[in-house]
């Protein structure tokens, strides 16, 4: 079985500081409910009118009896199954024998919360044997074999079969993965006319009842029932989470399982657990159907995912960095960096513009931008309303592909000359010129101390960091840093904008400045 118990996020690294995640692959399906009073197949939620009584009534047959999810469940079940893989166990230098693809964001996720033995954990590599194996879920997508899975249930199979909720075994091909999303689209070979389920075109309601199905301990076709409890959850998977939460019992084994809304449609795909102990709190996490159907059209005409890229390191807008752009509320996606040669720098954008909407939909956040962009083909002309110093443009581009590279981070602890270190005080910084910084580069100035009481090192400043601009101004040295503090500060600001780069990484962080 792929057994994934729970893992500690980076508080540093993830908003959901913390807390546990644990991947289902091998496992993930749960939660009993008992429904009383309430018809989920009804416009509204009928509740008993008879009063309460202390009193037993012998006369059961009188009692009004509860209102279970037998009829949806009898006809959705059929279309879901049980996936089990098998691959060879590899071997490789440094002693991991098993590992998702390189720079994925289920391998970033392993890497950090792995197992002691170096596979993720609840993967049992029979060494002896030569051959891993595991367990997930997943469900027809239509009649001629198509199904559903996680990618984290495939990756890296050499083989894979399935079982029907009938009991029937059959042989299963991966066509496509998208390691991104977590989703993995397999056919069936051989049989037909297989029983399948509807990916919902409903918007999901935050209270609307929810049944899991899946093979959670490779015990097949379990069934569990809660309710959404929220949306747009991010776990820190991805820069595409865009995740369901819902309060069922979820359990290790149903990655990749459908959870079903009352119409007997898939309103997401299971792929993570909230776990401090590696089993069920009760909280789930799915990927919406709306995601599902995008990917899956893709995978199923070219075996992969192209998706549009215009280019560009972006940041959140804080309260502080809206504050000090100027800007009423902290809302849209800052530019940390426009990449060279990228469709961003082609038409112009900056570091320090603020993209507002695209096509003229409101951009509330990065992170929104990011899926909006990601959702459109590479080649596609959109219009970004843009925030460039205080002004409003709109910017015609064309998107790219978004490349599958991982980027390199420089190391810039060289050597250091700290005859040029200077201070600069208030912010509890010491600096230096980049150009008498080894491995610095020429721009900027770099950090060679932090005091840790300053309110630099409560914005996350490292020594290494390399400031580039000081309120939008280009630095060069101290004196260039303090000048650039007056000024904001001569400006009534609260905070100074500074931007940071920390390796290959850029991003603008807001500094809190005395007064005076």
């Amino acid at each position: 079985m792929i057994d994934l118990p729970t893992s500690q996020l980076n508080p540093a690294r993830s908003k959901v500081t913390a807390r546990k995640f644990a991947l289902m692959a091998s496992v993930v399906a749960g939660v009993g409910v008992a429904v009383y009073g309430f018809n989920p197949s009804a416009d509204k939620a009928e509740f008993f009118t008879s009063p309460a009584h202390a009193q037993v009534n012998t006369d059961v047959s009188k009692v009004a009896q509860p209102i279970g999810f037998a009829d949806i469940v009898e006809r959705v079940k059929p279309s879901v199954i049980s996936v089990k893989i098998r691959m060879k166990e590899k071997a490789e230098a440094g002693g991991e024998e098993w590992s998702f693809q390189p720079g994925s964001p289920m391998e970033r996720f392993f890497r950090r919360f792995g197992g002691p033995d170096g596979l993720p954990p609840g993967m049992r590599g029979r060494r002896g044997h030569g051959l891993v194996t595991g367990q997930g879920s997943g469900f027809f997508i239509s009649a001629d074999g198509y199904a559903v899975t996680n990618n984290h249930v495939v990756d890296g199979a050499d083989k894979v079969e399935v079982t029907t909720d009938e009991g029937k075994t059959f042989t299963a091909k991966v066509i496509g993965t998208d390691p991104r999303t977590d989703i993995a689209l397999i056919k069936i070979e051989g049989g037909s006319n297989f029983p399948f389920a509807r990916l919902s075109d409903d918007k999901v309601r935050i209270g609307d009842w929810v049944l899991a199905v899946g093979n959670p301990f490779g015990l097949g076709g379990s069934v569990t029932a809660g309710i959404v409890s929220a949306s747009g959850r991010d776990i820190g998977t991805g820069p595409y989470d865009d995740f369901i939460q819902i309060d069922a019992p979820v359990n290790k084994g149903n990655s990749g399982g459908p959870a079903f809304n009352m119409k007997g449609d898939v309103i997401g795909v299971n792929t993570a657990i909230y776990s401090p102990s590696g089993g069920s709190v009760g909280i789930a996490f799915s990927i919406p159907a709306n995601t599902v159907k995008s990917v899956v059209a893709q995978l199923k005409d070219k075996g992969s995912v192209s998706r549009g890229w215009i280019g560009v390191q972006i940041q959140p807008v804080t309260s502080d960095i809206a504050d000090s752009l100027g800007l009423k509320k902290a809302e849209g996606a800052l530019v940390a960096e426009p990449q060279p040669n990228g469709p961003a720098a082609k038409a112009g954008i900056q570091s320090g513009d603020v993209i507002t909407a695209v096509n003229g939909d409101h951009v509330r956040d990065a992170r929104e931008l990011a899926r909006t962009i990601g959702s459109f083909a590479p080649g596609t002309s959109i219009k970004l309303n843009i925030l460039h110093k205080g002004t409003d443009k709109v910017v015609n581009l064309t998107l790219g592909t978004l490349p599958n590279t991982v980027e390199a981070r420089a190391d810039l602890y060289g050597d250091r000359d700290s005859s040029h270190d200077s201070d600069v005080p208030r912010l509890g910084l010491s600096v230096a010129p980049a150009a008498s910084v080894a491995g610095a580069g020429t721009e900027g100035v770099v950090v060679v101390d932090v005091d840790p009481k300053g309110a630099a090192a409560d914005r996350g400043f490292k020594e290494g960091d390399v400031i580039l601009e000081v309120a939008g101004k280009s630095v060069s040295n101290s004196a260039d840093v303090r000048e650039a503090i007056k000024a904001a500060r001569a400006d009534e600001k609260n905070s100074v904008l500074m931007r940071v780069r920390t390796g290959s990484t850029a991003r603008f962080i807001a500094i809190p400045i005395a007064k005076g």
